[in-house]
């Protein structure tokens, strides 16, 4: 007879691993499992419940008068938050009742009553896989006192294959789902996306890229990236090798449309794995309202600087000459005859500063060198932010290495650059605080900084901020057109010279400016 029973148990262990063999989904997993479990011990009803790694429910099979019933996901979870199935999770360790009647971890149920279907006899097992619980067993029969040791064993066996049975079912959802997204994020971006090989060989394009270039798939006709724009291989180096060590190139380009139309265009190149191969991933993103907001920029700098420059010519000559007839002890008068006279000079900077910008960004040399100490231009700079540091009440404090020789540069332009970075400093500093600006002599190269006691700027900004036209969009960083740092950094580049920024939020920001003494 026990060779009977454990012929039979082989017989069904081994007619579960097939029946799992058979299947990758999740939900027909668990109905086979139960199904065969409740049926070969005479089972009342079975329950099996597969879990996610937060121990919540994702998926069931409920099997009673051999059928399954139908539930919901709330449903699920009242059970393992009440029920039998719910102390097995939090312990992970089964459970054996011989008669519910007599064991308080049993939620009775109103058939549970005697002159109902009385006590009965409940196996509640955990299932894991990989030391993981990703799932419960649950087994009861009508009668108390039922299950045996070998069914006991029996079952612990079933709930070991069907642990395995629902993690590779779990995974393989989870597989399905992930390339589910990944096709619904590619075919839905709005952004053409190119998949080629590491020869640029177009193995993939997604709907935009079909829109908007000339490519057809299910051809024979080989398509390149190559032959749709010029490829950076400064970026990604030759032979794709930059891409090849993990990095995202960027750069811009030109691509050719459908229509035959060139539009500007911005690529980020990446590795990608695809079904265990690794594939270059082209992103091509649309440019082409970037440049034309970027030349009306331009066009906007040029108006304001060619209509402007006129009549602040004019105001600057009558503040001359007004200055000769205003009495300069009068106390009412020269205060706000000052304030003109300051606000003209702040005018007039800005107007220069964008002529140096489009003088530099066409690749003009620098031609206005002269040759002057370090000391004088931090005291002209000084003077003239010295009326919004009093009225903010800060205190500016100079820091000047003895001995520094002198350097031979644009002075005036240079000037331009030290008041920019005092004013950012005076706007990032609050009310009563301390800026510091100061030189030294490193090595062949003269070092300025300016230092504030404002909020400091974040990590992800600290390039980005020398771009024309960037400002910060954070509450507590001043409104400004995003000209001045950008002004800074061709300048400072102009004098074959560094600009950078040291900031953290404890300590605010450090601009530091490095130049050579003598220009080649």
């Amino acid at each position: 007879m026990t060779g009977d029973k454990t012929k039979s148990s082989l017989e069904l262990l081994l007619t579960i691993s097939r029946e799992l063999a058979t299947t990758l989904d999740l939900k027909e997993a668990l109905a086979k499992v139960i199904s065969l479990s409740t049926q070969n011990v005479g089972a009342e009803r079975g329950s099996l419940i597969a879990i996610n790694e937060n121990q919540r429910p994702i998926e069931a099979a409920i099997f009673t008068d051999h059928k399954f019933i139908n539930h919901t996901i709330t449903q699920l979870q009242t059970i393992l938050e009440h029920g039998l199935a719910g102390k097995v999770v939090k312990t992970q360790e089964p459970v054996w009742i011989h008669d519910t009647s007599k064991d308080p971890r049993w939620l009775r149920r109103p058939d549970d009553a005697q002159d109902q279907s009385g006590s009965k006899s409940a196996i509640c097992l955990p299932l894991k896989a990989r030391d993981q619980l990703v799932g419960v067993l649950t087994i009861v029969h009508p009668e108390p006192n039922f299950f045996t040791q070998d069914q006991y064993t029996l079952l612990l066996t079933i709930a070991d294959l069907a642990g395995i049975a629902i993690h590779n079912a779990s995974l393989y959802e989870s597989l399905q789902s992930s390339n589910q997204r990944y096709l619904e994020l590619f075919e839905d971006s709005i952004d053409p996306i190119f998949i080629t090989d590491w020869f640029g060989v177009i193995t993939e394009v997604n709907r935009q890229g079909s829109l908007c270039f000339d490519f057809e798939s299910g051809t024979t006709q080989v398509y390149l990236m190559q032959d749709y724009h010029t490829v950076n291989w400064d970026e990604v180096g030759e032979n794709f090798i930059h891409i090849r060590a993990g990095k995202v190139a960027s750069y811009e380009a030109e691509m050719r449309c459908k229509d035959q139309r060139t539009i500007p265009v911005e690529i980020h190149v990446r590795k990608v794995q695809i079904n265990e191969s690794e594939v270059l991933q082209w992103i091509v993103r649309d440019i082409s309202e970037k440049k034309a907001l970027d030349t009306l920029r331009e066009d906007l700098m040029a108006m304001i600087y060619h209509d402007l420059r006129s009549p602040l010519a004019n105001i600057i000559s009558s503040l001359d000459i007004l200055k000769t007839l205003l009495p300069e002890n009068d106390e009412n008068v020269m205060p706000v005859f000052q304030i003109a006279v300051r606000s003209t000079d702040r005018l007039q900077r800005l107007i220069n500063s964008l002529l140096d910008i489009k003088r530099l960004e066409a690749g003009q040399p620098i031609t206005n060198l002269k040759e002057f100490h370090i000391h004088d231009l931090i005291e002209d700079a000084k003077d003239a932010v010295k009326p919004v540091i009093s009225s903010k009440r800060q205190k500016l404090h100079i820091q000047i290495e003895d001995n520094i020789p002198t350097i031979i540069a644009d002075e005036g332009m240079l000037r331009r650059v030290l008041i920019n970075l005092l004013e950012n400093a005076i706007k990032f500093t609050p009310l009563d605080g301390d800026i510091f600006i100061g030189s030294r002599q490193e090595n062949n190269e003269l070092l300025v900084w300016v230092a504030d006691s404002g909020p400091g700027i974040p990590d992800e900004a600290k390039n980005r901020i020398f771009n024309k036209f960037t400002r910060l969009q954070a509450k507590q960083f001043p409104k400004g057109i995003g000209l001045g740092l950008a002004f800074c950094k061709l300048a400072v580049n102009a004098h074959n010279g560094k600009i950078w920024v040291e900031s953290s939020q404890e300590s605010g920001s450090c601009f530091n400016v490095l130049l050579p003494f003598e220009q080649k």
